[in-house]
């Protein structure tokens, strides 16, 4: 796991004590012990913390506080690194940082500049993020704007810490739903040409069906009218297919979102994919027949009962076009394969992973992202959403309503596996309480500082070519520490599958920036009849050159940072709000 740039140090440092206590035979250290670090819960009580000594006390036969003395020993070797190092019962070891190793990390942030951040975890493994792949009869709604965040964030996470990433559309182009789809839109078509008809009872009722319709009798329906009814409505199908599927791929690049592969169900069947899977299957005697079906053995991999793959009628079921699609991502050569399904899908997952180890590989393998329902709120009242009436609230309304910006930001902020209350109006405020807008506006500010200081002449230097020394105040010090876990954040976000802890990050750095920004000064005071436009607070520090070169290039670093990090979640970072 890669560690923040003063955390790897530490963390070297921390295996140099070690290695030394067991050449010098006070430690045996049989197995040698994961070293974590974590944040003291008080700030007196040092920069970071290990709980080392007690994973070795078992092994070792000895008290963790002994243990911690003998490491603490061996670190006091290392005087260019730790200003303190204590021991607190039963085996804490609390190490504070000389301040001058803390003041080298501004100074990497901007040798990386974009790159800060990123790792080589994933080099040379291939992953397919699968996401969204909603059925093309009708427009994306809220909940598919989640999923589409969420398998954004996912792809861009992995990219970012190596991986070599795809990201894919499932069209679901064949089957039950299609057909549905067409008798909809052919019943309506039937309606305007002043037809008695009777609407499909399990059909598509939504208000987007007559306007399909409406578009379609307007453009054809001479042509319509000339052909048989079957092929009216196999007409009618591939006219609305096509009107709505590029109605999802608009709404999708309004909110931000690109897709390296889009794959058509109907062309995995017309390949003969399904039939070539089950040979695959039959030949594993992982296929039967019972009671007139095919059934696929997913018992025998851990699924709680065998599952149907072709019904008594010989139409193949969703499981059967899932396991053919699945075998060909594996051959695709994708050492991982993501998806990102609706929460409501959970008990699916043990049959999807019965089909990796069926075709030889570990369940792992595929690793699945549940996201949970959204609950809209307008003034703390819920905004109803209801498919079948037509009155569901789509993607496009709240990206139209809030920005994408601000709807990726909330589709985010929580853990996709649990419920999201999205408020609308919350999201269109331009105040502190809209985290999305708390977040740009750090960025927003910093460079609103630019601004000024290039208005009064202020240059600052690179960071390898300024004292920064001079950064001493614990609130500088505290932004600094704070930057350091950004790659920390970055990787654990990524291997979790989380996107939600980056944007958590995110918020503690806008937060201890706006703190910051409101206690201390940057610039020298202005001049009467300059405008404060970088926002500072009026307040009565002095602040000589030195310091205010400094803080610039802390405030640079900051900046950095909240832009690379926004940049993973595919939300801008704007120079003016």
């Amino acid at each position: 796991m890669t560690q923040g740039f003063v955390q790897e140090k530490v963390v070297s440092a921390l295996h140099g004590a070690l290695s030394d206590a067991k050449a010098k035979g006070q430690l045996k250290i049989e197995s040698w012990p994961i070293l974590t670090l974590d944040a003291p819960k008080r700030p007196e009580w040092g920069d970071l913390a290990t709980t080392v000594a007690m994973a070795l006390a078992a092994s070792e036969k000895r008290a963790p506080h002994d243990i911690a003395q003998i490491i603490a020993d061996n670190l006091s070797t290392r005087d260019q690194l730790f200003e303190r190092v204590e021991i607190v019962r039963p085996g804490f070891l609390n190490l504070t940082v000389k301040p001058a190793v803390w003041l080298e990390v501004l100074r990497e942030i901007e040798r990386q500049g974009a790159v800060f951040g990123t790792s080589s975890l994933g080099v040379g493994k291939r992953v397919l993020v699968e996401y969204v792949s909603a059925n093309p009869t009708g427009p994306l709604h809220v909940g598919h704007g989640r999923g589409a965040a969420v398998g954004q964030a996912l792809a861009r996470l992995l990219k970012a810490v190596g991986y070599d990433v795809v990201s894919e559309y499932y069209i679901n182009d064949a089957g039950r739903q299609m057909k549905l789809l067409g008798a909809s839109v052919f019943a309506r078509v039937q309606e305007l040409a002043g037809k008695a008809v009777t609407f499909p009872e399990e059909g598509y009722h939504g208000v987007y069906i007559r306007e399909v319709a409406e578009r379609i009798q307007q453009s054809e329906g001479a042509q319509l009218a000339a052909l048989a009814p079957d092929e009216m409505e196999q007409r009618c199908r591939d006219l609305a297919y096509q009107s709505l599927l590029q109605l999802i791929r608009e709404d999708l690049a309004a909110f931000g979102i690109e897709f390296e592969s889009w794959f058509s169900e109907a062309s995995l069947l017309a390949s003969g994919a399904v039939e070539r899977a089950f040979a695959d299957l039959q030949q594993q005697d992982l296929l039967f027949e019972s009671e007139g079906a095919l059934w696929f053995r997913s018992s025998k991999f851990g699924d709680e009962k065998d599952r149907v793959v072709r019904k008594q009628d010989g139409e193949c079921t969703y499981l059967a076009s899932d396991i053919a699609y699945h075998r060909d991502k594996l051959q695709r050569g994708y050492d991982l394969l993501i998806d990102v399904w609706g929460a409501d899908h959970h008990g699916y997952i043990p049959r999807m992973q019965a089909v990796m180890q069926a075709y030889g590989h570990p369940k792992e393998r595929l690793q699945v992202v549940l996201v949970q329902l959204v609950k809209l709120l307008r003034g703390g009242e819920e905004v109803k959403m209801s498919k079948r009436s037509g009155e569901f609230i789509t993607m496009r309304e709240v990206l139209d309503e809030v920005g994408a910006d601000a709807a990726k930001f909330f589709f985010l902020m929580r853990d996709s596996k649990t419920h999201l209350d999205f408020d609308l109006e919350l999201a269109k405020q331009r105040s502190a309480d809209n985290p999305v807008y708390y977040v740009q506006y750090a960025h927003a500010r910093i460079s609103s500082l630019w601004r000024v200081a290039a208005a009064r002449g202020i240059v600052c230097p690179p960071a390898a070519d300024t004292d920064l020394t001079v950064l001493t105040d614990p609130d500088e010090l505290g932004l600094i520490r704070k930057l350091s876990a950004y790659p920390e954040i970055l990787e654990a976000s990524a291997v979790a599958f989380e996107p939600h802890r980056l944007t958590y990050y995110l918020q503690q750095l806008a937060a201890q920036l706006h703190t910051f920004y409101n206690k201390h000064r940057v610039l020298p005071p202005a001049a009467d009849q300059e405008p404060q436009e970088s926002g500072e607070a009026p307040v009565a520090e002095e602040i000589s050159p030195k310091v205010t070169i400094a803080r610039l290039v802390l405030m640079r670093a900051v900046q950095q940072v909240v832009k690379n990090g926004l940049g993973v979640l595919g939300i801008s970072a704007p120079e003016q709000m």
